[in-house]
């Protein structure tokens, strides 16, 4: 799980990146995904990038998800009679909603595929271009809503996965506990606001 989890972490942080390119204009988003599409040519074949990023991508999601509910079912097993007094106020809000949050970040990353990459359900009226597929997305509040509550599930999500990660990769111990959590908490909230800033900026029309 901290291994799959650390992938998409790294593409997280990339796609974040590409994201940014809106502040730039049409052109210059457009022509980035252009390049997404044609990187390697003629060498090899359109989509070689992307189709290699989708692969590795799909494989870590499902080894993530795999990995989550070998986890819940050893856990289940190994204790099949809950505890008689739940420690929740032990464990953190997003620590408790890890498997529904997951749950809600699968049927978001499926929207915005739908959305954004396919276009099937964009609201643009001709959503030939990813430009015009982003606007007209975040011009929509019922739309820009969805994401940014979809974002922040996963900002929750990461800064538990975070540092569950170095717990689980020995990085962590009772003395570092705290500067850990902090370091998972900024990365997250850095991470998530890079997202944020661009459907913002396009609902409050700073963006177009």
């Amino acid at each position: 799980m901290a291994v799959t989890g650390i992938i998409m972490i790294l593409y997280l942080i990339a796609h974040m990146v590409g994201n940014l390119h809106a502040f730039q204009g049409p052109k210059v988003y457009d022509d980035y995904a252009l390049w997404l599409r044609t990187f390697g040519e003629p060498a090899f074949p359109k989509r070689t990038l992307l189709t290699a990023i989708e692969i590795v991508l799909t494989v870590s999601v499902l080894a993530h998800m795999w990995a989550a509910f070998s986890l819940w079912y050893q856990a289940k097993k190994a204790r099949p009679q809950g505890y008689v007094t739940k420690k929740a106020l032990a464990q953190s809000y997003a620590s408790r909603t890890m498997r529904w949050g997951g749950v809600i970040i699968l049927a978001f990353i499926i929207y915005h595929l739908l959305d954004m990459t396919a276009g099937s359900v964009n609201l643009a009226k001709d959503p030939s271009t990813p430009f015009t597929r982003l606007v007209a997305s975040f011009t929509n509040p019922w739309v820009t809503a969805f994401y940014v509550i979809a974002l922040v599930l996963l900002g929750m999500h990461l800064r538990h996965g975070l540092w569950s990660a170095t717990q689980t990769l020995g990085q962590s111990n009772k003395r570092r506990e705290r500067t850990v959590n902090a370091a998972a908490t900024g990365f997250a909230v850095l991470l998530i606001a890079g997202f944020l800033v661009v459907p913002l900026a396009i609902a409050i029309g700073a963006v177009r």
